[in-house]
């Protein structure tokens, strides 16, 4: 683990990270913002990073999720005031979403970081195929294949599981069932799936903190970073459309997951 400079301090735990080391994670996080108001999975910049300067896989997912939720609101709201946001017919979908996030939290933090570490980086790897391999998106509306009360069912249920457990890449996985399913349009998918990712990551974050395995100077530090990306990043996709980041997602991806399998 790098230490030096800056404590963090968890519970019992002691979590020492450099000054330059939290200000190169703040960057980061700016970016990572900005990417996912774009086209999500901003997580799988910052997660990567958190578990790469050493901290506990516990501790990394807790301290990610809640900088995470914070710039998603940040984006949320920004989609919301400006009128491209239907909450309604999500509703089923934001109770089974966050139903399953609760559930997935639970099951992470009994499973331990031991387990984590050998779970993660295959689980990295499995998202960096999915990204390499996925279908770019219409922009405009098609007719629906499925109700929303159906899509709450198969869709946010198991994915408001994975996003309680683990997180990364369902800013990009929602948009495209979103458009797939439901028959939205990009910037309209890209809009819902915000209050998606930030019912899951609040809901998640909550249970999180009540563990006490949140690092909260360095979260703050990466929510208040998140917040200035995400809301550049929302204004970018309602002015011009939806963009794709997916090379950069992949590399990291893939690097980060070598790096957690060899040296762990």
């Amino acid at each position: 683990m790098i230490k030096s400079g800056h404590c963090f301090i968890t519970g019992s735990d002691s979590v020492s990270l450099s000054f330059e080391l939290t200000a190169l994670i703040s960057v980061v996080a700016f970016v990572a913002g900005y990417i996912s108001s774009i086209a999500g999975s901003g997580g799988l910049l910052t997660l990567p990073l958190l578990l790469w300067t050493g901290l506990p896989p516990l501790n990394a997912l807790a301290t990610n999720k809640v900088q995470s939720a914070l710039g998603t609101l940040s984006s949320t709201w920004n989609f919301f005031r400006k009128g491209h946001l239907y909450l309604r017919e999500l509703l089923p979908s934001i109770i089974l979403a966050m139903v399953g996030s609760l559930s997935g939290t639970l099951v992470v933090q009994r499973i331990g970081n031991d387990v984590l570490i050998q779970l993660i980086p295959v689980m990295l790897i499995i998202i960096a195929v999915y990204f390499i391999f996925s279908p770019r998106m219409a922009d405009h509306a098609s007719s629906p294949r499925i109700s929303h009360l159906g899509f709450a069912f198969v869709v946010a249920l198991p994915m408001g599981f994975y996003g309680g457990f683990f997180g990364p890449g369902m800013g990009s996985v929602l948009p495209f069932l979103f458009v797939w399913l439901c028959g939205y349009s990009l910037p309209r998918a890209t809009a819902q799936t915000k209050v998606m990712v930030l019912t899951i990551n609040s809901a998640s974050a909550v249970l999180f903190i009540i563990g006490d395995h949140v690092l909260w100077d360095l979260a703050i530090a990466m929510s208040i970073a998140q917040m200035m990306g995400a809301r550049l990043g929302s204004n970018a996709v309602m002015r011009r459309g939806t963009q794709f980041v997916q090379p950069v997602i992949i590399v990291v991806t893939v690097v980060m997951a070598i790096k957690l399998l060899m040296w762990p």
